[in-house]
């Protein structure tokens, strides 16, 4: 998942995440360098290589203290990067995304009697969900002015500059979305 990302991004990103440690095992795994040690000349086993974060790599955690059923303490930690201003960290933008995910797909929702058989045809809606979510649907913080001076929702493609309008669900369909070969 790591690696989906960094291929999607252009530059060098900000990570947050929660204190699970399995996510800095992924980007050690996505992102680590091979360090070798120098030999020591010294009896017995020679020190293994190791990987190690990449310098340029921004990683934050944000991690939630709990007592009786509520939230007690927040507290923000960088776990390597500079320059992390403490307010970039956060993950309710994520966070907000994966619910609306969630309430609009049956199929991801959590405990559904509306799951998909096979992963390629979950694979598909999804493409299809976030395709209508970004070139179809108005969004109700992006607001931009027709040539009437009226108030409309644009959709984030719109804002983006990808389109000059948002999309029909027919112009959506229709359009040949796989590249062809121009050979």
């Amino acid at each position: 998942m790591v690696e989906t990302a960094e291929k999607r991004i252009a530059s060098v990103s900000l990570f947050v995440s929660d204190g699970l440690k399995f996510y800095t095992k992924a980007l050690l795994k996505s992102h680590g360098k091979l360090v070798s040690f120098p030999k020591t000349r010294m009896r017995g086993r020679p020190r293994m290589p190791k990987l190690v974060l990449d310098a340029d790599l921004r990683y934050a955690q944000i991690i939630k203290f709990k007592a009786g059923g509520a939230i007690r303490k927040v507290e923000k930690k960088v776990i390597i990067g500079k320059y992390i201003d403490p307010k970039e960290i956060s993950t309710s933008l994520v966070e907000r995304q994966n619910l609306t995910l969630r309430q609009d797909n049956n199929r991801i929702s959590r405990k559904t009697i509306g799951f998909s058989k096979k992963l390629s045809e979950l694979n598909k809606q999804i493409t299809l969900y976030f395709a209508h979510f970004n070139f179809c649907r108005g969004h109700g913080s992006l607001i931009s002015l027709d040539c009437l001076g009226r108030k409309r929702k644009s959709c984030p493609a719109k804002e983006c500059g990808l389109t000059d309008h948002n999309w029909s669900l027919r112009e959506l369909l229709i359009y040949p979305y796989h590249k062809i070969s121009t050979i």
